[in-house]
């Protein structure tokens, strides 16, 4: 065989063997010293091999993909060790690392009092660290609450996504100093759930937060002036869902009780009112349409608004969609 500046040999290669390095093969790489052709890297080996006459030309090649092998999505997201996505849930977006509370070792076995004792110290200074200014303090401890009510109303990840960014444009606009950091969190969770087609009301935010209904409203109206935040009104059909979930009322109610709202939308029925209570009115309204037997004072203690509410406003929405109360 003719010297050349590589080191170069021939390795004998069946033809399943050629197929499975064709299919592994990742880049062209050169061409073969001895006919010319292309080369193709075989990832298995880590070596460039002729696509022809299959002369090995390279070799010792670095491998670069991981030592595991996963067959699903689940097993590769459970292997792999690239930490999580960056989130605007928490204050430094989940950059930072964390030193687990466990006091164990890599192999689970309970750490000795002097290295428990050690771990704690590197805990509380892991801790200062992550937030060092007045401002990362501050972020924090809101995105802190936001997360404790949202977990509360069970409000999904993309509303406090939302609460999240809201909050922290608040705190960039300087919105945030000489006013309470738990209302000004309400206020972003509320403006949140609203913007994510999920909201929630004020009563049901009144029962997370830490701070008065009064004093929350007011900070919501500040930063949605101050924000320019683009706030529709709140379709009583969002509302519909969770109610009849509570209320465990048939598909065919639910699907009524919006028809009736619709309806109630043309007749401009619901300019004025309280959406949660037009919502509640609405599956009244269509359990006695549909044969479902709920009470004005069931659907008034899940819904959270008065008997008398219902009374009035079920009686609308019939004579919006023309039906006989």
């Amino acid at each position: 065989m003719t010297s050349t500046n590589r080191s170069v040999r021939s390795r004998a290669r069946g033809p399943i063997e050629r197929e499975e390095s064709e299919t592994e093969s990742e880049t062209e790489e050169g061409r073969c010293p001895e006919c010319g052709a292309d080369g193709v890297t075989d990832a298995k080996h880590g070596e460039t091999v002729c696509r022809e006459c299959g002369v090995v030309f390279e070799e010792d090649h670095v491998d670069r993909g991981p030592e595991w092998r996963s067959f699903d999505a689940r097993d590769k997201a459970e292997k792999s060790r690239v930490g999580s996505p960056t989130t605007e849930m928490l204050h430094d977006k989940g950059l930072s690392s964390v030193i687990d509370w466990q006091d164990k070792d890599a192999h689970g076995q309970t750490l000795s009092a002097r290295k428990r004792e050690k771990m704690s110290r590197l805990r509380t200074w892991d801790e200062r660290f992550r937030s060092q200014s007045a401002q990362d303090r501050n972020l924090k401890q809101a995105l802190g609450e936001i997360d404790r009510m949202a977990s509360a109303l069970g409000v999904p990840e993309n509303a406090r996504k939302t609460a999240s960014v809201i909050y922290r444009r608040a705190l960039e606009e300087e919105l945030i100093p000489g006013r309470s950091i738990e209302a000004m969190a309400t206020a972003s969770l509320y403006a949140g759930a609203r913007q994510a087609d999920v909201p929630r009301t004020l009563d049901e935010l009144e029962t997370v937060s830490r701070v008065d209904r009064k004093e929350f409203a007011r900070a919501y109206r500040y930063i949605a002036r101050e924000l320019e935040l683009a706030m529709e009104p709140t379709d009583p059909a969002q509302y519909v869902p969770r109610v009849a979930s509570d209320l465990d009322v048939p598909e065919e109610t639910e699907q009524r009780a919006v028809e009736l709202l619709e309806a109630g939308k043309e007749e401009a029925v619901h300019s004025g009112k309280n959406p949660v209570g037009l919502a509640a009115a609405a599956i009244y309204a269509a359990g006695r349409l549909t044969n479902v037997d709920v009470t004005q004072h069931e659907v008034a203690d899940v819904a959270d608004v008065s008997a008398v509410t219902i009374r009035d406003r079920y009686t609308e929405l019939l004579d919006a969609a023309e039906q006989p109360v």
